[in-house]
């Protein structure tokens, strides 16, 4: 939840930004934002409900874990979560609306640093590089070591 007069610089689409810019900014995120939380769906979730579902659910999640309670919701895409606010979906969202360039900002950074602890714990894997996205080399990674 960023408050009204929030003017953080180079807000957007959080797959447009370096890894750096995006750390940067959920810094400054961090520090104005009058609350925020991150969702998550584990792994075996998101097998038995699909990855849409998983989606809506982490969103819910994260809702919960606000400390402070929203009018409403600003949804990136076209389907929403099950919230006990009013919700509005926009495509395309995280190019259009700060807030929800924020969120996207912030669950990018963490779960890249998920990712750089997966990295460590498996090695071999390269999930520090490719972030758990299924480029050649992570394809690589699972034919080769399982």
């Amino acid at each position: 939840i960023l408050p009204e007069d929030c003017r953080i610089q180079g807000l957007t689409d959080s797959k447009k930004l370096s890894p750096k810019k995006r750390e940067d900014l959920a810094l400054l995120i961090r520090e104005q934002a009058i609350s925020y939380a991150i969702g998550r769906a584990e792994p075996s979730e998101i097998d038995h409900i699909n990855i849409l579902k998983a989606s809506l659910l982490a969103m819910e999640r994260a809702f919960q874990g606000l400390c402070v309670r929203p009018l409403g919701a600003l949804i990136d895409g076209n389907r929403a979560p099950s919230l006990p606010v009013e919700t509005r979906t926009l495509i395309g969202g995280d190019r259009l609306e700060p807030a929800i360039s924020a969120a996207s900002i912030l669950a990018k950074v963490a779960r890249d640093f998920e990712m750089v602890l997966a990295d460590q714990l498996f090695p071999g894997y390269s999930f520090g590089v490719h972030k758990g996205y299924p480029t050649p080399e992570h394809q690589d990674a699972l034919q080769r070591l399982g």
